[in-house]
Formats: structure tokens, sequence, C-alpha cells
């Protein structure tokens, strides 16, 4: 049956119903009337009764559910170019070139925020990072040494940070490349948190918050699965290590040049202006330095001069000379002669935080916060620049380039071809967190599917080894084999995840996996930042608490837990295929605690707290204030509002109802404002 009609339409007088009707049979004189004429020439008007019909919908057509995940359409809103004069065509093509150039102004400051982002927590949390590192007696663990890589990542923010210390722990023989093939695979999880933050920043809309967030965590679930299977691989068989030695021996490497730094040409002469920080400190404290502790890892001088001199110094005894010949006394003091190293300091580094006498933690929480203000903003803009430029043409072309596959039946080469310029723009940028986070706002607005994206992510993730690859051939040859079988690791390992994930559409579980998280943090969007802090802090930090204790104990508690998931998992899919074979007590999970299998009965918790918080903030605001008219938004000024009688739209019907008895009483009780607008009091409304 058709709903019930809207209370706007609805009729207080039922004669508008009889009117209509007979001004409908009226205005159709031929068909519903025939006139003729009787024996005695009297006309008589012969009535021809109309088929009934109703204005009810005795069947309810099934309504077509829209899917969520289909491109919107980018529809152009403004005027058409053929309708526009000259005029107007000169005016459109200057700002087309103006948001153009806004657009590259916009991404610049959003790369050079994420670079400063990367140092702020480099500042914040380095050191604990090396203190991880300097942590060798669960280095053998390979799953502590997992959750250390991506506990590290997470809190420098740059894999490449990360990679660098394992190469330097590898090269002085702190650690060797069996266990630093974890780390890797843990920094691999780690880097991919800085597009998902990204996405966090489009929680105004749902819809463009699915896309964006589901095109982030694709990311997140390929790494995770990728570690899910391969750990245990590596661990069993060590192949990537036997692989890449294997590689490193067979070609004779030499010592090349630098790898090509493309991005931080543009971006180096203005986060250099911000902060500059000294990065060996981190290499120090994770070798065990302890003068390391101690220093700054915010540069202070950047031209410093070197002077070796031969001086006469004293030593305990003879034995401590550097030779017999270069070694006499005095009768009180034994001398040699040695070779003494004196830094002499020249030029300070032109930053913003050289002068400040600031603690590292104070600094970097202040480059924390405005590097995610300026973050935020950037991409908000970009996001509204986006959307006021992709519309009409533009968008279509773009999405049928970017999202149409080749005919068939060469469908199958897209992916691959998406896969080769996702690594060919990483290798640009030099950074996969930076592509990614860039493609992130794409795909929330529309122009770029998840089904798209995904194999250009998994490009970045090659490109990033790449250039890894790169840096690790510019290295000195002390550390040159070191380097270059650790960055083979981390090339080989995302080869084997690709082939893993990739090339049979069935296997592509990243993609169904993270369009299932996109819903559930469309619907509740708490659960995002939820996923953000179990994944990357809780489970790595309860992980590595567990590997200080020891091993037995890691097992001991972990296991457990693993059986569960898998229980669950595997209850979850015969729930979905097979639910017959089931018993029927657990064909569902409503044999659970709401809790335990919902997530309503926590959104009403959280929105309850978070509502609470509201409300006293907003008391507070007007008791501060002194007076509700100074705060609108506030929660406690829209009571006294509800209090007083607020305006409400009225149906047609109910107005009428309320000025008949208006008249009745004689006393006015609704009003009509400029707008035309109907308002009366909540009480005749009720």
């Amino acid at each position: 049956m058709a709903p019930w009609p809207e209370l706007e339409n609805a009729q207080s007088n039922s004669d508008k119903y009889i009117e209509g009707a007979a001004d409908q049979q009226s205005t159709t004189p031929a068909k519903g009337k025939e006139t003729g004429k009787n024996d005695t020439d009297t006309p008589v008007t012969k009535i021809e009764l109309l088929p009934s019909y109703s204005t009810m919908a005795l069947i309810e057509e099934p309504t077509a559910v829209e899917d969520p995940w289909n491109l919107p359409e980018l529809q152009d809103m403004g005027i058409k170019w053929s309708e526009r004069d000259t005029k107007g065509k000169i005016l459109c093509v200057f700002q087309g070139i103006g948001k153009f150039i806004l657009l590259l102004v916009f991404l610049y400051f959003f790369v050079c925020s994420l670079d400063v982002l990367s140092s702020a927590f480099q500042l914040v949390g380095g050191k604990v990072a090396g203190q991880f590192f300097s942590n060798n007696s669960i280095m053998s663990n390979p799953v502590a040494g997992l959750v250390i890589g991506v506990l590290v990542t997470v809190l420098v923010q740059s894999s490449s940070t990360s990679s660098s210390i394992v190469v330097s722990m590898v090269a002085s023989s702190l650690l060797n490349v069996q266990a630093a093939v974890p780390i890797i695979m843990g920094a691999n999880i780690g880097t991919s948190i800085t597009n998902t933050i990204v996405a966090l920043m489009q929680a105004g809309d749902r819809s463009e918050f699915r896309r964006a967030f589901a095109g982030a965590t694709v990311h997140d679930f390929f790494n995770w699965l990728s570690v899910l299977v391969l750990l245990p691989l590596e661990a069993a068989t060590h192949y990537l290590e036997r692989l890449t030695n294997l590689v490193v021996e067979t070609f004779n490497f030499k010592n090349g040049e630098d790898a090509p730094e493309l991005l931080k040409v543009i971006t180096d002469p203005f986060t250099k202006l911000i902060i500059q920080l000294d990065k060996k400190v981190i290499n120090q404290i994770a070798m065990n330095d302890e003068t390391a502790k101690n220093k700054s890892m915010i540069k202070i001088w950047c031209k410093t001069f070197t002077n070796v001199t031969e001086r006469n110094v004293t030593v305990p005894s003879p034995d401590n000379c550097t030779s017999p010949s270069l070694c006499w006394t005095d009768g009180l003091h034994t001398w040699t002669i040695k070779n003494v190293t004196h830094q002499e300091n020249i030029a300070k580094c032109q930053h913003i935080f050289v002068n400040f006498n600031l603690p590292d933690v104070v600094v970097g929480t202040i480059l924390l916060v405005v590097s995610l203000l300026v973050l935020c903003s950037c991409l908000i803009l970009i996001v509204k620049l986006l959307g006021s430029v992709l519309r009409g043409q533009v968008a279509v072309v773009i999405k049928k380039t970017i999202n149409t596959d080749f005919p068939f039946p060469f469908a199958w080469v897209t992916g691959y071809l998406a896969i080769l310029v996702g690594a060919g723009m990483t290798f640009i940028v030099q950074s996969s967190s930076v592509f990614t986070s860039a493609m992130t706002p794409l795909i929330g607005i529309g122009v770029i599917s998840i089904e798209r994206a995904y194999p250009l992510t998994l490009g970045a993730n090659i490109g990033t080894t790449t250039t890894a690859i790169l840096a690790a051939l510019a290295s000195p040859g002390s550390t040159l084999k070191s380097s270059l079988q650790i960055a083979l690791c981390h090339f080989f390992f995302n080869i084997s995840g690709i082939l893993l994930w990739y090339p049979i559409p069935f296997t592509r579980l990243p993609i169904r996996l993270a369009k299932g998280l996109g819903s559930i943090s469309a619907e509740y969007r708490w659960f995002a930042v939820f996923y953000l802090v179990i994944f990357f802090f809780l489970i790595p930090l309860a992980v590595f608490g567990l590997s200080l204790v020891g091993w037995p104990v890691l097992v001991g508690v972990g296991a457990p837990v693993i059986f569960v998931v898998f229980l669950v998992v595997v209850l979850r899919l015969l729930q979905s295929h097979c639910p017959r074979v089931l018993p029927h007590k657990l064909q569902n999970w409503n044999f659970l605690p709401p809790w335990m299998h919902s997530l309503k009965p926590w959104d009403k918790l959280i929105s309850a707290s978070t509502s609470c918080c509201r409300r006293l903030c907003c008391r507070t605001c007007c008791l501060l204030c002194g007076c509700p008219k100074c705060c609108r938004c506030s929660k406690c000024c829209e009571d006294l509002q509800e209090e007083q009688g607020v305006p409400v739209k009225s149906p047609e019907a109910f107005a009428n109802m309320a000025v008949d008895k208006e008249a009745q009483d004689g006393v006015p009780k609704s009003k009509v404002d400029a707008s035309g607008t109907k308002t009366i009091s909540s009480i005749t409304a009720l």
C-alpha cells in the first residue's frame, strides 16, 4: 500500500476533493457525457460511467536498492560552455587556471605538512623508537620484531627511517638479516597509517567517508594479510633471506650515486625553514650509545669544520702509547703523540626553533598540532577545489580514463598497468605515504574506484622499495651488502604479497574487507578511530609487552586469542554460506548478549557519553558568557528557546485549524514571518 501522505499535503476541508472531481468531469464532456433527444424532443444527457480507479497502490513495487559503492555522478551545475558569451568564456578559462594553480599550492603545502608531521613524530617518539631497537634480547622472536617494526614506523611516521636504523644495526653486527626481515614487514604495515589518518578528515560526509576510508584501509588489509601468510613461511623456511642473499652474491654490486630526490628538491627549501633534525641520534640510541640519550634531535649547527691535529697527550703507562718511538716520560707522566679531532661550529641552521632552548617533546608537540591543522585545512580545500573542478565532461573523461578497463581480451592488463603507474608515481614523489594520501580524497569524492585504487596502492608499495634499493646502492662499502639485502627483502616481500592477493580476482580479499570496514565506519564513525588505536597501538604494544616477559607467556596468551578469532571467522562463513550445517542456535549470533555481536549498544553508550560532555561544555560556555544569546550553538540555549516556544513549521491543514481556533477565541496566536512561513506556539502544534 502507498505510504501515508505527508502532513503538509493534508486537507482540512473535504469539499476540495468534491470540487476537484466535479471540475475534472466538467473538463471532459466528450468522454463522460453524451447528449441526445428522446421522443418528446427533450434533450437528455446520457452519462457514461467511467471505469473506477484508485490512487492507492495495491501492490507496492520493490524499490531498487542503490549500491553505496557506485561512483557518484559529478554533474555540472553551472552554465554550459555553449551558452556563455565571449566574456564569460574568457572568465571561465581564467577561473580554471586559477583553480589549477591553487590546487598545486594546496597540494604543495599538503606534502610539506606530511614532512613536518613526520619530523614532529620523530621528536616526540624518536628516542623511544630507538630504545625499542636497543633491546636485542627479544629480536630473535619474529612476532616481537614484527610489532617493533609497526610501533617504530608509527612513532616516526617514516618507513625509510626505520629501515635505515635496521640497516645500521645489521652493518654493525648488532642484528642479523634473519631477525631484520620481520622488522621490515612491520615497517611495511606501519607506513599505511598515514593515509588512514588522512581519510578521517573526510568524516563529515558519510558517502565520501565510506569510500575514502575503504580506499585507505585496503593498503592496511593487504599488508596485514601478507604478513599473516608470509611471516610464518619466512620463520619456517627463511626464503626471503636466502633469495636476497643469492641475488646479492650473484650480482657484483658496486657503490653507485645517491638516489634521486625529485620531490625533496621542491619541499626541502620550505620544510628546512621550519625544522631540521639530526637523525643520527636515533641510530646511536638503537646501537646502545649512552651519550646519545642526552642529545637533542634538533639540529643547531649546519656548517661545522673538523680539524685533526697531532698533540702531546699523557697516558697512564707506556703500554698505551701509539708506538714505542713516540713515547717518553718526564719522571712524573708518560707522554705520547695522538691525533686529536677538534670540531668547530661555523654557521647555525636557519629554522624557526634554532634559538629556542625547548625540549624535543615540546617542539614536537607544537609541530604536531600545527602540521595536523595545516594538513586538515589543505585536505579540505583540495577536496572542495576538486569538487568544483571535476564536474561535467572533465569528470566524465577523468573517470573513464582511470576506471575503464582495456577491451576484451586485454582487460586483465589494466590492473598491472595501474601497478606500474603507482610504482612510477611513488618513485617520483619518493614516498608511498605521500602518493596514497594524495589519492585518498580522490577516492572519497568518487573519481577513483576502490577496484582501481587497489592496484595503484600495490604499485606504491613496489615504488617505495625501488627507492630504498637505489638508496642502498649509494651506501658506503661497509654497509652496502647489508643495506641492499634488506632493501631487496622489502621488495620481494611486496612482490610475494601481490602474487598472493592480486592475480586471481577471487583472492582480492583486501577489497572486500576494506569495503566492509568502510561501511561499518560510515555508520559508526567512532569505529574508525577505534580501529586505528587497536590495530596500530594497543595490539602491537600488548604483543611487545608479552614478548618482554618471555616466549612461553606470549604463546600462552596469544594461542587462545587466535583460536577464538579463527572460530568466529569459521562460524561467520558457515552462517553466510551453509547455515543448514550448523545447529539452529548457531545459525545467528542472537544467543550472545547484544553488546557482543552488535555495535548499536556501544554506539548508544558513546553517543550518550559525548552528549553529556557536550552539554557540560555548553553549560560551562553559557555560564562563562553570562548571556545565552551570545552562544547560539550551545545546547543550553536551545533548551531555553524550547521552553519559551520555538517557531515550528506547521502543515497547511493544521494551520487552518489554528486560524479557526484563533477566530473563535479572538486572540491571535499565529503569525506569518517575512518569508511566508506560518509559525505557531509549540502547544498549538502538538
